[in-house]
């Protein structure tokens, strides 16, 4: 099936696991008899069997829903982890060492150092065109426009060189940050008990992500797609894929000699610059933010 799109939606039974072609949905079970999927990493966890699937409708005459009739949720619901590259892209860093009046450290590749990464909640995902509640706690929500990776392979010592073969697909994350929660209050800055990821990245609604995942065969080369994110229609971040420091095949092989990856797992890649904390402007109730990827679509969210 050409330029198909995997997604998730609302069904009467609960989410569900689907694709969209030709603006139409079909779900599994619709697409073959008996189809024992109830969740996006149900589908690619049995990938060959699915992907069958969605040739057979190529050929046999199946009737889908009306694209508009459907609400879609998050296309992955719910990872088993979310990993995030930090500082992964040069124009970011160049950014925040200004920001933070701190000498440009040489590149990370240079230095023989290795991606990384922090995890985010699961729970934290929430689909494109959900209405978001800022956190009442924080006054500093940023965004981060981000390319997202699905993980479609059980992944272990991976090497670099057949990293994208582990790849199911491609999406877009906002990777939220309450930045006035970097640091614990009264903590010095050499303390190792400094950091507070969690109040900073997994607040409820921390992960907007979707709208679908663009299949890897789509993108052959993710190091090649524009990214853009928008305030209110007010450009913030254009930048490219092509200035990350690590790339998606050096994440996935370092995080794979870390811990085994999973179907459905997702890797947020890092974002370029152009956040809010470099302004000191952040996202406030009634804002709408729409990120953008080349070749894969658009998300957006409005917050209350």
């Amino acid at each position: 099936m050409p330029n198909y799109r995997l997604v998730t939606y609302e069904s009467e039974q609960g989410p569900r696991p689907a694709v969209v072609a030709d603006g139409q949905v079909f779900g599994f079970d619709e697409l073959g008899a008996g189809s024992p999927y109830r969740t996006m990493p149900d589908v690619l966890d049995d990938w060959d069997r699915a992907h069958a699937l969605i040739e057979n409708r190529t050929t046999a005459r199946i009737a889908g829903k009306p694209l508009k009739s459907v609400k879609l949720l998050a296309p992955v619901l719910y990872p088993s982890s979310i990993y995030c590259a930090g500082a992964n892209y040069v124009d970011h860093v160049q950014e925040m060492a200004r920001v933070q009046n701190l000498e440009l450290e040489a590149d990370p590749r240079s230095r023989g150092l290795k991606p990384w990464h922090f995890i985010k909640a699961a729970r934290s995902i929430v689909e494109s065109g959900a209405r978001i509640e800022l956190p009442g706690y924080s006054k500093m929500v940023d965004w981060e426009v981000e390319l997202a990776v699905v993980i479609g392979r059980k992944a272990k010592n991976v090497e670099g060189s057949r990293a994208l073969d582990y790849v199911a697909g491609y999406t877009i994350a906002n990777d939220l940050s309450a930045r006035d929660f970097t640091a614990r209050p009264q903590m010095a800055a050499t303390s190792p008990f400094r950091y507070d990821w969690v109040s900073q990245k997994c607040f409820d609604a921390a992960c907007p992500i979707g709208p679908w995942i663009v299949p890897a065969s789509e993108i052959p080369d993710p190091q090649q797609l524009g990214i853009r994110l928008w305030v209110n229609d007010v450009i913030k971040q254009d930048s490219h894929t092509s200035k990350m420091i690590f790339t998606v095949a050096d994440q996935i092989e370092f995080l794979s000699t870390r811990m085994t990856l999973y179907p459905g797992d997702i890797i947020l890649t890092g974002t370029p610059a152009g956040v809010g904390l470099a302004r000191n402007e952040f996202i406030r109730p009634g804002d709408t933010v729409r990120l953008w990827i080349e070749r894969i679509g658009t998300l957006i969210n409005t917050f209350v």
